[in-house]
């Protein structure tokens, strides 16, 4: 900081000490970091008042380089309304709100345990996309009611007027065109929301999957009216997968709490998966149940940890 900015700070903070503690505090964010099988999250308490960030002060908060560095941030906030425990606001990495992540939700209900804002072993948590149930478990895990996916292209959204479906078992795959300069391909894609969109494409290898490549097309892909998380899945067997997603907004993570529900629920209506399966993430192991009927709900079980905790100032304007 320049000289003459000391030095006017020292010259506000003798006369004004009040008003430059404001000031000072108004720009003072606590903050605990968080992350469930490597997906990483920001997580903020607004049970006692709104903090009014905006998009730009989510996108410092997630920067790696300038700010605290995440893949999400979480927020809570107290009950919207009778039989419900909390509000759980989720902001992506680019500053974007936006309806579930699975992750997030377990490492939120292991958050307000820990802060001791609920002592509840089952939480009903509101999100934009409805609500949800997490469960704390004896064993330190935490598993979360995802609710029950959606497969109507038009409320993913998906359009997909004027393409033909492939059909494996109760699954449509739908062929989608991905151009670039240097890329002209067509992939089968099945599309399902788990409260926010996603397209799961089949491959033999994630290892050597063109994720970074593939990924960011299909997330912006014109057909999402509101972009979409694309998920690589290969099958292992009828109970082991592995995967690796490219999350709208954040770009590739080492888990998708969602993904991996998406992943699993369209390999079990394909006939290629069993109830329970295994997911491997880049991340750690994440557990999805579903018994493949239509109103049932997902659950996805995985670890919770707090990583450390800590206080940013974050500009006023950015």
């Amino acid at each position: 900081m320049g000289g003459w900015r000391v030095a006017m700070w020292r010259r506000i903070l003798r006369r004004w000490p009040a008003v430059a503690a404001l000031i000072i505090r108004a720009m003072q964010i606590r903050f605990t970091k968080m992350q469930g099988a490597g997906n990483d999250f920001v997580v903020l308490d607004e049970t006692q008042g709104r903090l009014g960030l905006t998009p730009a002060q989510y996108r410092f908060l997630a920067d790696r380089h300038f700010g605290v560095g995440a893949d999400q941030i979480l927020t809570v906030r107290p009950s919207p309304g009778p039989g419900i425990d909390f509000e759980y606001v989720i902001h992506n990495a680019d500053g974007g709100e936006v309806g579930q992540c699975g992750n997030g939700a377990r490492c939120f209900a292991r958050y307000v345990r820990d802060k001791g804002l609920s002592d509840k072993d089952t939480l009903r948590v509101q999100t934009l996309s409805g609500l949800i149930a997490p469960q704390l478990l004896p064993d330190g895990r935490v598993t979360v009611d995802m609710g029950h996916p959606v497969w109507d292209a038009a409320r993913v959204p998906f359009d997909n007027q004027g393409l033909q479906p492939v059909q494996q078992g109760l699954v449509q795959k739908w062929p989608l065109a991905l151009m670039d300069k240097a890329l002209v391909a067509t992939v089968l894609i099945a599309v399902v929301s788990m409260g926010n969109p996603h397209a799961v494409l089949w491959v033999d290898d994630v290892d050597t999957a063109p994720v970074l490549q593939w990924g960011p097309l299909i997330e912006q892909h014109p057909r999402f009216a509101q972009r979409t998380n694309a998920g690589f899945l290969q099958i292992i067997d009828r109970r082991h997968v592995r995967l690796r997603v490219f999350e709208r907004g954040a770009g590739e993570t080492l888990a998708c709490g969602t993904g991996a529900c998406a992943a699993v629920v369209a390999g079990i209506r394909a006939g290629l998966l069993d109830a329970q399966v295994q997911v491997a993430t880049r991340g750690g192991r994440l557990d999805i149940a579903w018994t493949g009927a239509q109103d049932a709900s997902v659950y996805l079980s995985g670890p919770a940890t707090a990583v450390f905790e800590g206080q940013i100032d974050i500009p006023e304007k950015l």
